[in-house]
């Protein structure tokens, strides 16, 4: 028997849907300059103009990557040195713990725990946003850009009405 999975929680707020890119970013602006800081927006594709508007960060996954990549190389050569020094075979004359033979070892295992921690951090910090569900219209994937504003019904007039000031087509309440 499968157990039912638990629905996403719904966000209340206000949904605006955008034509021009520069009308957006204003908007963006004027809306952070308020003081609203946890805004959502939709864009069918990858813009700097949009990115500097909203004030993003760098993304944490970059850290988690450096981890796995530190921990596989420090992982690689104390295996090696360790097994290297637990069963002494001397090869070529070369001495017991000797680096250059290992570094294949370390580098591969760098690749390895990078990619597993940059999948982990990845599949983690989504999992930890999937519980909310927010406004959305599938016209963001091709030609408009969106503005999910987080707000509560009393402040949805207020933010509609700065929405068509700011030149939105379409404001949708959620």
């Amino acid at each position: 028997m499968a157990l039912p999975l638990p629905r996403p929680k719904v966000v209340p707020g206000v949904l605006a849907s955008f034509e021009q890119v520069d009308a957006a970013c204003d908007a963006i602006r004027a809306l952070r300059d308020r003081g609203h800081r946890d805004l959502t927006v939709y864009t069918s594709h990858p813009n700097h103009e949009v990115e500097e508007a909203c004030g993003h960060k760098n993304s944490p996954v970059r850290l988690f990557t450096l981890i796995g990549g530190l921990t596989g190389c420090a992982a690689g050569f104390a295996m090696t040195i360790w097994m290297s020094r637990d069963w002494p075979v001397l090869v070529g004359g070369k001495t017991i713990g000797s680096i250059p033979p290992y570094v294949v070892i370390a580098f591969e295992l760098t690749i390895l725990l990078g990619a597993f921690f940059t999948l982990g951090s990845v599949a983690l910090l989504s999992l930890a946003k999937a519980g909310r569900k927010v406004l959305y219209d599938e016209r963001f994937t091709d030609d408009r850009i969106g503005v999910f504003v987080p707000a509560r019904a009393d402040r949805e007039a207020e933010l509609t009405s700065f929405f068509r000031d700011a030149g939105a087509v379409e404001v949708r309440h959620g």
